[in-house]
């Protein structure tokens, strides 16, 4: 894990079910999923209104959570009746055996950015084109903690000193909240994986009677928060800065952060398939679009050109900025990989006592 680590970090810092309906194939068009609300709207902006523009190409917007779209491209694919054309992945995903087995290998349409040496390493590969890196962090209202604020999971998990309801995150993907108990519960960064799961599980046990909000989608997170339902949450960096630039009294912490990413995957049978490989391109190309993406969303692009372009208070709070990665987890793909249905069972389970 140390090493793993230690490879990513030297690697990166050279330089985070509506509209579900049938779509006809159609020349003029692309069928791209995302899990909606301000993503959405910033890439939008960003991205699919300037790829309209410059091709003629129209895209239609879909969006839900990342299982929902996730269960929605298995049906499809099993059924051999792929209305969809692109979708985000999440970074861990995509490097699992059941990706591979529905969307395409995209190895071959890489090989003509093998030379932009301003790309991260892995921007393109089989699995797909990285859209950027974020985090899941810890956000808090600033204004409910006057004095002392927290700062890491054992803060979150800290009630007496610092009250107040809770969100945590419960989209079929629990690790990432085991991690965060584990780690409030004392366990080093580096012996995080595998998971102890009944330490884990005993630790939650100790939140559970705090936690108002249990979100799945990234728009359900940032609502909690405005609606006052919780003061202290585990939601994404795109998602708080979102809430931020609303004024919103939110602050966070990236210490102990989780370290995540999506990945653009093109789906075995996509209709518009052609259309897809152009907007890809368009996505990586456009390193003007990448920074404005990132800028809003506090995020880290593909292109470290586009970061150059970012604002330097922005810069500075990317993910992947030195003095910010050595505090960040580096979750271990190939064993929640390996893991995620017997997490997934026992997640299910615990929330259902």
């Amino acid at each position: 894990m140390v090493h793993r680590r230690a490879l990513l970090l030297s690697a990166l810092i050279g330089m985070g079910l509506a509209n579900g309906g049938s779509h006809a194939q159609s020349r003029n068009e692309l069928v791209i999923t995302t899990t909606g609300g301000v993503q959405e709207q910033v890439l939008r902006e960003t991205f699919y209104e300037p790829f309209e523009k410059a091709t003629g190409i129209k895209i239609v917007s879909v969006s839900g959570s990342d299982a929902q779209n996730v269960a929605r491209v298995k049906a499809m694919v099993a059924a051999g009746k792929v209305t969809w054309d692109l979708y985000q992945a999440g970074e861990i995903q995509s490097s699992s055996a059941e990706h591979r087995a529905l969307n395409e290998d995209m190895a071959a349409f890489c090989t003509r950015f093998s030379s932009r040496d301003d790309l991260l390493p892995g921007a393109c590969n089989a699995s797909g084109v990285l859209a950027a890196y974020g985090t899941t962090m810890l956000v808090y209202n600033d204004a409910k903690f006057p004095g002392a604020k927290p700062h890491n999971w054992a803060d979150f998990w800290n009630v007496k000193d610092f009250p107040g309801p809770r969100a945590l995150p419960n989209f079929n993907d629990p690790w990432r909240v085991l991690a965060a108990a584990l780690l409030a519960d004392g366990v080093p960064a580096d012996k995080l994986f595998p998971l102890d799961l009944d330490r884990a599980f005993r630790k939650m046990d100790e939140i559970r009677p705090h936690v108002a909000v249990w979100w799945k989608t990234g728009d359900q997170s940032v609502q909690g928060f405005r609606n006052g339902e919780y003061v202290m949450g585990m939601i994404w960096q795109t998602r708080a800065s979102a809430l931020r630039a609303e004024n919103q009294p939110l602050a966070w912490s990236l210490d102990q952060a989780v370290l995540v990413g999506d990945r653009w995957a093109l789906i075995k049978g996509a209709p518009n398939r052609d259309n897809a490989l152009r907007f890809l391109e368009f996505y990586l190309t456009n390193v003007e679009g990448q920074a404005k993406r990132c800028e809003a969303q506090t995020c880290t692009p593909a292109s470290r050109k586009a970061a150059a372009m970012m604002s330097p208070e922005t810069q500075k709070a990317l993910p992947l900025a030195p003095e910010v990665f050595k505090g960040l987890i580096v979750p271990d793909s190939e064993w929640i990989n390996a893991n995620k249905a017997r997490l997934l069972d026992r997640w299910n389970a615990w929330l259902q006592q």
